[in-house]
């Protein structure tokens, strides 16, 4: 398609209680097809037909959607390969189904020696067939291509990562340019998590949830309607689409400056946008996240003049075309190396226009780069170019200068936006201590909001992370468009054999205990609801091994009937699950305690957190309406005072002191009972990850608790 003659389109989808709300009528049930190979079945996994991804999707997304797997081990999207998905019963199943939704996670089996002759030609003939195929079934099914993870295997033989990444990904992202298909990079997502493939290829259950979440972000994404058009409402000549890994790039001049955008099948709502400094293209997977997320990419030509005003002055005249199109008035500015000079000058003369900063070695001072006045390696050509841009000709001139963002910290400071950087901490280029460390030191005294992930071991390069996700929340939350998981009701996958249960039990053992529990007992005094450290208390749990508590518990709730509820690993969202799908209030109990939260610590910020105990509370105060109801949240946590673990708990109890509690509901913030003068936690109390109870720990929380129920 010629892009002079090209429109941007966009569907909006309002979510399905805000339609339920405006008195609109509920859509259809909407059914979903998990197509694939093993990884889809759930092979090598735990409770496969709980755990699987496409399983775990369902409980995710509820009754409105049906979710069906369509997996088949060991097969190729190949129809030459060694055991074609084409030929199996679960490709008919599926064709029979009519998804209104298809996910395709196919080509792993593809990288095999005997199948490799046909990649090529072959495999994207094939794939192309594969979607008419279901097309034909419903014209207006939504096709989505995923890319294989990784494969971790040392069998160059069979399923190997070089053919996987090299070639098989590449047709894929081919395929999905051509068709205008939607493509999910599930390579990334896995790349530095190799855990989670415990025999190289296949996720274990907990690797399975993090495919399920992914796709449970695409099926609930909103999106905006809107109609640009680029050629009619500005006047510019457009070239011809690119292939940018799967998604169309459009080229032009814009005042005669190069230009490049990067459009996503489906825009977010609010159209929001980024716009990337210098090396277009390089360490592309936060675009590519992006792009899957509804983000346009946008790239505006401003090389070799280092942030100066011009660069300044022709960001603001591309800030305007882009807005004046549609886009958000406020952008996402991302930008690597010398990048960083022209997001900071940008951002200190435009505060309201800035949604975020993120920031990869960013430099802040010529003087150190390209100068080399420090301890960097300077660039002697380019240190010319920048004395050229600032028009620095003088010695003086060079001394008293100040077009520097490293001059600029307190105004950037006070833009309020969020930053956020990723820097080695070996960069002899772009040293950290000239550059980013007092610029993070300035901003944080200044009252600013910044992040920064130090790299050990990292010179200049490489840039970005190989898995782009904190960077990718970072951004999604800048425009309140990240998932909160903590709000969503969802099973675990916990399997650990450290988990304190008995052998050959899992998290769906210890549900059906609790629930029959429930069901079965009377006139209960007190309900136990939490994670590990109230499982540990014992109480009538037969297939917990695990007990650390108990001997205390016994000891002060020898006159009560008490239920422990608790399971270990469990997040919000899983105890959420648990009372939405259990018989909880078949217990009738006189008093419900509430301690959870702090397994979202790695997963949610305190803000997802104190949200999801919100939402947690909710639920209590509606299912358990006699009684009443505890709530701790996570107890306290973090060995040391000002350890980071510390901070969060801190910001998590502050948001909760602010929640909504009534004559039923009381809140109780502990964190004085378990610790010392200095403010670290009590070590006879605490085991040495901050986090679990020793006996002695126990015995203090239940005297406390025996007191308040007295």
């Amino acid at each position: 398609m010629k892009l002079v003659d090209y429109f941007l389109i966009f569907s909006f989808s309002l979510p399905l209680l805000a339609q339920a709300q405006a008195g609109l009528a509920l859509p259809k049930e909407i059914k979903i097809a998990c197509v694939g190979n093993s990884i889809t079945y759930g092979a090598t996994m735990e409770n496969k037909e709980r755990n699987a991804y496409p399983a775990q999707l369902q409980e995710m997304l509820g009754d409105r959607y049906v979710v069906e797997n369509f997996g088949v081990s060991g097969h190729t999207l190949l129809k030459r390969g060694d055991r074609p998905y084409w030929k199996s019963d679960q490709y008919q199943k599926a064709l029979q189904f009519k998804p209104d939704i298809v996910f395709i996670l196919l080509g792993t089996n593809d990288s095999k020696s005997q199948n490799r002759k046909y990649l090529g030609d072959d495999f994207e003939t094939d794939y192309k067939d594969l979607i008419a195929s279901f097309k034909k079934r419903n014209t207006d099914v939504r096709t989505v291509l995923l890319l294989p993870l990784p494969s971790f295997s040392k069998d160059s033989v069979n399923i190997w990562n070089p053919v996987i990444k090299e070639r098989i990904i590449p047709l894929i992202q081919k395929v999905a340019y051509k068709e205008e298909k939607e493509v999910i990079d599930l390579y990334q997502l896995f790349i530095d998590q190799q855990d989670l493939l415990p025999d190289g290829v296949h996720p274990s259950s907990l690797g399975a949830t993090i495919i399920a979440k992914r796709l449970y972000e695409v099926v609930m994404q909103e999106q905006k309607k809107k109609t640009l058009d680029l050629k009619n409402e500005i006047g510019i000549e457009l070239s011809y689409d690119s292939n940018f890994h799967g998604f169309a790039q459009t080229s032009f001049k814009f005042k005669g400056i190069d230009c490049k955008l990067a459009r996503p099948r489906k825009a977010a709502k609010g159209a929001p946008w980024v716009l990337r400094a210098r090396f277009w293209g390089h360490e592309p997977q936060t675009d590519i996240a992006l792009l899957e997320r509804g983000f346009h990419i946008a790239y505006c030509d401003v090389s070799n003049l280092f942030g100066n005003q011009e660069a300044v002055e022709r960001w603001n005249v591309f800030y305007s075309l882009m807005t004046k199109v549609g886009f958000s008035k406020k952008v996402i500015l991302e930008g690597m190396s010398r990048g960083g000079l022209i997001l900071y000058n940008w951002a200190e003369q435009n505060p309201e226009k800035v949604a975020g900063i993120y920031a990869d070695a960013p430099v802040f001072d010529g003087k150190s780069w390209p100068g080399g006045f420090g301890s960097g390696k300077g660039n002697a050509k380019d240190w010319e170019r920048f004395k050229k841009a600032y028009g620095l000709k003088s010695d003086w001139e060079i001394k008293t200068f100040q077009g520097d963002p490293i001059h600029k910290i307190k105004s950037i400071a006070q833009g309020g936006y969020p930053i956020f950087h990723i820097v080695g901490e070996t960069d002899n280029l772009v040293p950290i201590a000239e550059n980013t460390i007092p610029f993070e030191d300035g901003v944080k005294k200044y009252g600013g909001n910044i992040k920064t992930i130090y790299k050990p071991n990292n010179g200049h390069h490489p840039h970005s992370l190989q898995n782009p996700t904190p960077i990718v929340n970072f951004i999604m939350s800048t425009n309140q468009q990240k998932v909160n998981f903590a709000i969503v009701p969802a099973p675990s996958a916990e399997y650990r054999s450290g988990a304190g249960w008995t052998e050959g039990s899992d998290w769906w053992t210890q549900v059906r205990d609790i629930d029959s529990l429930c069901k079965t007992s009377k006139d209960i005094d007190l309900l136990l609801l939490g994670n590990s450290i109230t499982q540990g208390l014992g109480g009538n749990r037969s297939h917990v091994s695990y007990q650390p508590g108990k001997v205390v518990a016994d000891e002060y709730f020898k006159d009560l009937k008490w239920i422990n509820a608790g399971i270990s690993g469990d997040r919000i969202e899983h105890l959420l699950w648990r009372l939405r799908n259990g018989n909880y209030e078949k217990a009738d109990p006189k008093t419900v305690v509430l301690t959870i939260g702090v397994n979202n610590f790695p997963f949610n910020s305190a803000q997802e957190i104190v949200a999801g105990i919100k939402a947690l509370l909710q639920q209590a105060k509606e299912m358990f309406p006699s009684s009443k109801i505890m709530l701790f949240g996570p107890l306290p946590t973090g060995t040391e005072k000002d350890s980071r673990q510390r901070k969060k708990y801190r910001k998590i109890h502050n948001g909760i002191n602010k929640l909504s509690f009534n004559e039923r509901t009381s809140y109780h913030e502990v964190s004085k009972l378990f610790k010392t003068g200095s403010g670290k936690l009590n070590p006879e109390l605490y085991s040495e990850d901050g986090i679990h109870l020793k006996e002695k720990g126990y015995k203090v929380w239940i005297k406390y608790m025996n007191e308040k129920l007295d």
